[in-house]
């Protein structure tokens, strides 16, 4: 019994521990636990904040980049086509310009040849012409030297 009789005392030593123990937990919980979780409550409803607007922020940010992507691509293809139309045209000029020489060059051949051919027409008509003349002068020198001139040759 005398057991029971220490641990009464004891336990009654100790009552105005646990109650000094409870009063300053329930202090400690209202002076600095109550704020110290308000605060991280407080301080977590604002990083979530943070994040939802950092994540408006991303997709408005992707949108962005993906409009100027499709404009930049749209603009490239802009250019291409420019570039296409110029080569496009610039070929087609050095076409239209080689039929053009070439139309040129035929005429200037053709133009030669009826010069060509007046010149032998005109050639022709000449020799015809002069044909009479150089046949008497041939014909008057070989009558006028019948051999003669095969034997100096001869003998020379």
């Amino acid at each position: 019994m005398e057991i029971l009789h220490q641990l009464g005392n004891l336990f009654l030593g100790a009552v105005p521990t646990v109650i000094v123990v409870l009063l300053f937990y329930f202090f400690m919980r209202w002076a600095f636990f109550g704020p110290l979780r308000k605060a991280m409550e407080e301080r977590s409803k604002a990083i979530e904040g943070a994040r939802a607007e950092a994540a408006v922020a991303e997709a408005g940010a992707k949108q962005e980049f993906d409009s100027y992507h499709e404009a930049l691509r749209k603009a490239r293809a802009g250019i291409y086509a420019e570039q296409e139309a110029a080569r496009q045209e610039a070929l087609d000029s050095r076409g239209r310009l080689l039929r053009a020489m070439r139309v040129r060059a035929q005429e200037d051949v053709d133009a030669a040849k009826k010069r060509i051919a007046a010149e032998v027409e005109s050639a022709r008509g000449e020799v015809e012409r002069a044909a009479p003349e150089l046949a008497r002068q041939i014909a008057q020198a070989i009558l006028n030297n019948p051999g003669g001139d095969a034997g100096r040759g001869a003998r020379g």
